[in-house]
C-alpha cells in the first residue's frame, strides 16, 4: 500500500475518533458531528469537490493515492457545509 493512502486512510481514522471522544464527552455531540451525512446539500458539495478533485489529480498524476485523497476532501467538504442544527431542547 502507497504511504499517501495509509496517510489518508489514518486522517480519516483520526475523524472517527475524533466523533467517538465527543460522543463519550457528551452525548449526542458525535451524531450531530456527522449528521451531515443525511443533508443533500452538504453530500452533493462533498460530491462535486471529491469528483472534480479525483478527476484533476488523476489526469495529474494518477493512482489510488489521489482518489483516497479526493474522497477524504469530499466528506470534509460535506462535513463543512453541512447546515448545523441546535441539540434538542436547546
Amino acid at each position: 500500500m502507497d504511504a499517501s493512502v495509509m496517510t489518508a486512510v489514518v486522517a480519516a481514522a483520526v475523524l472517527v475518533c475524533r466523533a467517538a471522544v465527543l460522543e463519550i464527552r457528551t452525548p449526542g455531540a458525535g451524531r450531530r458531528a456527522w449528521a451531515f451525512a443525511t443533508d443533500r446539500r452538504a453530500l452533493g458539495a462533498g460530491a462535486g469537490a471529491g469528483l472534480a478533485l479525483g478527476a484533476v489529480g488523476w489526469a495529474t498524476v494518477g493512482g489510488a493515492a489521489v482518489l483516497a485523497w479526493a474522497v477524504l476532501a469530499g466528506i470534509l467538504v460535506a462535513s463543512l457545509t453541512a447546515e448545523r442544527r441546535p441539540p434538542p431542547g436547546e
